[in-house]
């Protein structure tokens, strides 16, 4: 930000900005959501002296949650921030992904030591709210939090932005971050509806998480697929595994579930004839009281700012669960936004505009690799399924594997190196 001096030094601003920027040395930022890219949003944001608050709808940070693989983009952006010994520590080195038939015995399978190899060891496996929670622990205690609340309506003034709550007094800010995932709030109210912004891939994706599981292979990713299907688990530490269901759209015809156990009727409906595990896995499913359930959707929009607001992660560009780098993207995409406001020294016009033209090229091709993608997660045909673990089976071999995972392992965008101090 200008500070003292430096504002007659700003020749690069028209006057009505000038002024804006010498009167507001730091800004006030409200955040909506403490998942991933929010918190790494005011990371940032608070190394550069603006006032952050973080409101998130759950009374306490997210536990539990599916597994993510961790690498590129969203590494370097956590070894800024200095937590990759924390990630390492939770994560988990990943050694084999295997997919089994009916008896449970290994049709196609590869070492991860491939994906090692092409990440130069940069590489890990942890669940996405340990992520989330290491990126938290980061924040200066200076950074306000609200839990158990949400934006509930935007007022843009032009000159700031009043904020009303679902549950606090109504304050205003300088800028509203909408960081609250595929089914944004923020997006709904300052952009429009949901259905306007989603392109569904024609996939459900169910998880969950259980005690006592009595399979267990540790540190493998163990699949059982049929048409348009699969059931994966991971056994996880604390004797804990997690359970994760991927199923095409067109093999149900009722609505989605609003329900635990309406979720668990659709699941017992779609995966009873996989056989395998399948009795055990239901059994262990019965007692089970949280399911992430949801439609795989990518978010397509034509602009991730409107006024004094912007949007980060699933909320703007997400490459759907399946893509596997939805998480460091955000990450990318909070540090970006946060650079460009430092380098603009406040002129959020102009920081918008850098952001979206140093992005929307990059996370294009995100989506587009990601939708390709997603259908060797269940393919649609037995041919389909053969076809998918003849591939998988010959990712032993160097140059197959650099051909068919390392052209969506790269990331190929040199961030810059901002210089946050103030």
């Amino acid at each position: 930000m200008l500070r003292g001096g430096d504002c007659e030094s700003a020749v690069n601003f028209s006057w009505p900005q000038l002024l804006s920027i010498c009167l507001n040395k730091n800004m006030r930022v409200v955040i909506n959501g403490a998942g991933i890219g929010g918190p790494t949003a005011a990371y940032w944001l608070q190394k550069s002296g603006h006032e952050v608050v973080i409101v998130e709808q759950a009374p306490e940070l997210r536990s539990g949650g599916y597994i993510i693989d961790f690498w590129g983009i969203g590494y370097d952006i956590a070894e800024k921030i200095g937590i990759i010994p924390q990630i390492r520590e939770l994560g988990y080195q990943m050694e084999e992904v295997r997919f089994v038939g009916p008896n449970g015995r290994k049709k196609a399978g590869f070492s991860v030591d491939v994906f090692s190899r092409l990440t130069n060891d940069r590489f890990t496996s942890l669940k996405r709210s340990d992520l989330s929670a290491a990126i938290f622990g980061s924040l200066d205690p200076g950074v306000e939090t609200i839990f158990g609340d949400s934006i509930a309506h935007i007022e843009d003034t032009g000159s700031s932005v009043r904020v009303e709550f679902d549950h606090a007094a109504a304050r205003e800010f300088d800028l509203v971050i909408g960081a609250d995932g595929l089914h944004s709030r923020v997006r709904k109210l300052v952009f429009g509806p949901e259905q306007e912004f989603m392109v569904p891939l024609g996939f459900h994706v169910a998880a969950f998480e259980v005690d006592g599981y009595k399979y267990r292979d540790d540190l493998v990713y163990v699949s059982r697929s049929l048409p348009g299907k699969q059931i994966s688990r991971f056994s996880m530490r604390d004797n804990k595994s997690l359970f994760l269901f991927i199923y095409r759209d067109k093999l149900t015809n009722g609505a989605a579930p609003l329900t635990v156990e309406e979720t668990k009727q659709v699941i017992e409906d779609v995966f009873r004839d996989v056989e395998w595990e399948w009795p055990e896995i239901k059994a262990a499913m019965k007692g089970v009281d949280d399911i992430y359930f949801d439609q795989v959707s990518q978010t397509k929009m034509a602009s991730w700012t409107k006024g004094r607001t912007v949007l980060l992660g699933d909320a703007a560009a997400c490459i759907s669960l399946l893509g596997g780098e939805g998480t460091g993207l955000a990450m990318a995409e909070a540090y970006v936004l946060a650079g460009e406001l430092h380098n603009s020294r406040g002129d959020h016009v102009t920081a918008f505009a850098r952001f979206r033209e140093r992005l929307r090229p990059f996370l294009g091709q995100k989506q587009a690799s990601a939708k390709k993608l997603a259908s060797s997660f269940a393919p649609e045909t037995r041919f389909g399924i053969a076809i998918r673990d003849f591939i998988v089976n010959l990712l032993r071999i160097p140059l197959v594997a650099n051909y068919f995972i390392g052209r969506d392992l790269r990331d190929d965008i040199q961030l810059p190196d901002y210089s946050f101090d103030h």
